[in-house]
């Protein structure tokens, strides 16, 4: 019975992460706060908009944000190959985001030289993030460490379900994180705090919705023998208690902030639907919190807790669904 339990728990991480992007992303990136009021103050539901009011790029409501197209690279791969493989995850991301795909538009060119003439905003299709055109420009260099090593953003932490849901409870989970987030992300930064977001999400895969989450997470980052001791910790230790104390926390795109916005909803709310809602309605990187949102609470509710409305209109939801069982199924192989 636990290892079913953890089974519907591993699946619903995965798809909770995709379909909470989903919802998201028609109100991605939206940082004028009077002009998302405008938008949401009238609307009870304002998943899944029809119309994108996303400033940046559009794309068809149900689609997913680049934030949730890595995580779905991330999920093919490990199916695929039966655990992490990162020449295999290497070779997708590229195939995926680089030359040919509908990531290679002008305005996303990692070459783009200073001073170009900017492109119309927003433009039609997805928006290739920062830490994606530096792995492109890595990765065609030849270089065996292909992560970008400045970039501060979510991106590690909004792929983390599929890689989390395969490897929580056995000793070289947080190693196969940042092995797989650092193919793209290896900020010093950026990897410590995913690998902190990756214990909370590991915590509810193998024990559900149990308040002790931020105790034992802090335990763990405490103990001097702990798995993967990274320099940040003690700063991570720090930042989690003040997350924990706060009362509101206010939309930040970048780390540390915005891992720490998305942490409180994980800690404060308790219905799926409402806290993608309540994160929606803070504006800024909604996409990337709703991300994590989704995983934590998806694996705190199992995939029949995450509304059917939501999943029906996820386009690749039934892809998705097939993905999650087959981490499943690798889980107890």
């Amino acid at each position: 019975q636990m290892a079913l339990a953890c089974e519907e728990r591993a699946v619903g991480a995965i798809i909770g992460a995709a379909v909470a992007d989903a919802a998201a992303q028609p109100l991605h990136w939206i940082y004028d706060l009077q002009k998302l009021d405008a938008l949401v103050s009238q609307e009870p539901c304002p998943e899944f908009r029809p119309q994108s009011a996303n400033p940046f790029y559009r794309r068809d409501t149900g689609q997913q944000s680049g934030y949730g197209d890595q995580a779905f690279v991330l999920l093919e791969s490990l199916a695929e190959c039966g655990g992490l493989n990162v020449d295999d995850l290497t070779q997708r991301t590229y195939k995926f985001f680089g030359p040919g795909s509908e990531y290679d538009t002008p305005v996303n060119n990692p070459n783009r030289p200073k001073g170009a003439p900017r492109t119309p905003l927003p433009i039609e299709g997805p928006w290739r993030h920062a830490s994606l055109k530096r792995f492109l420009q890595n990765f065609e260099a030849g270089m065996t460490e292909t992560g970008c090593d400045l970039d501060n953003q979510m991106d590690g932490i909004t792929k983390l379900a599929p890689i989390v849901a395969l490897y929580a409870g056995k000793p070289e989970m947080l190693e196969k994180v940042e092995q797989a987030i650092s193919v793209t992300q290896n900020y010093e930064g950026c990897v410590s705090e995913t690998l902190a977001a990756a214990r909370f999400l590991e915590y509810y895969i193998l024990h559900g919705p149990d308040p002790k989450a931020l105790k034992a997470v802090l335990e763990q980052l405490e103990d001097d023998n702990r798995v993967n001791p990274k320099d940040l910790d003690r700063t991570i230790i720090g930042m989690l208690i003040y997350t924990c104390i706060c009362r509101r926390c206010f939309f930040l795109k970048a780390l540390p902030g915005a891992f720490q916005a998305a942490l409180h909803a994980v800690l404060t709310e308790t219905v799926f639907d409402q806290a993608v809602r309540n994160t929606m309605r803070c504006g800024g990187c909604t996409s990337s919190r709703s991300s994590f949102i989704g995983a934590c609470l998806g694996a705190r509710v199992g995939l029949s807790g995450i509304p059917d409305s939501w999943k029906s209109r996820t386009f690749r939801y039934p892809v998705l669904l097939e993905l999650a069982n087959k981490i499943a199924k690798l889980r107890v192989a």
